[in-house]
């Protein structure tokens, strides 16, 4: 009985070994999968604050393009300044964002679009102003760069979708939870978001 019982500890035991030797072999590349998955969604997160910079860039150009025209309305272009000010002073860490974070973030860079946009309309009553070499200059790159604002929000929401997918399916999501991978969040549409502004008055 002794022999019994000692077979049956010892093949429990053999057992149990073989199935967490599994777990570990399962585990590991498992892991380095989230790794990889969340470290892509922090690098699409990077080229987002990226083109949001560049765009933040090009208005100490449109300053001083608008500034050379001493009729046009200050307070205009002190609400594009203030709006630049406020979107370049928010930031998100991607190891550790929320919804809040991001919801927080695109407010702040959609004020600064609201501000720009209507700078851009006000701009409409001068023609010598659309005409300036500085301001079309200004034109080519803010709508590119809007363009790139486009894909990267794109791009991000994409990797993020991944990443959240592969941490909740079953097993995963259990590792995920021993291990503290989180679910990330993602950018939400404005009205008319997928379009596109037109700064040229002569695009149809």
């Amino acid at each position: 009985m002794k022999n019994k019982g000692c077979l049956s500890a010892s093949t429990m035991l053999i057992a149990i070994v073989v199935i967490l030797g599994l777990g570990v072999l399962w585990g590991i590349p498992k892991y380095n999968q989230m790794v990889e998955t969340e470290q892509n969604v922090e690098a699409k997160w990077s080229n987002v604050e990226t083109v949001y910079q560049k765009r933040a860039n090009l208005i100490p150009n449109l300053e001083r393009a608008v500034k050379s025209y001493a009729n046009f309305e200050k307070e205009t272009l002190t609400a594009v300044v203030e709006a630049r000010s406020k979107a370049t002073n928010i930031t998100v860490d991607p190891t550790n964002m929320t919804e809040a974070d991001i919801a927080k973030f695109q407010a702040a860079q959609g004020e600064l679009s609201g501000a720009l946009s209507k700078l851009l309309a006000v701009v409409e009553n001068y023609p010598n102003l659309k005409a300036d070499q500085q301001y079309i200059n200004f034109q080519r790159e803010y709508t590119a760069i809007e363009n790139s604002i486009r894909v990267e929000m794109v791009n991000f929401n994409n990797a993020a979708k991944d990443y959240n997918s592969m941490i909740k399916k079953f097993p995963t999501n259990i590792l995920a939870g021993i291990t503290n991978f989180n679910e990330k969040p993602y950018f939400k549409s404005n009205a008319g978001a997928e379009v596109a502004p037109s700064v040229f008055s002569d695009e149809k």
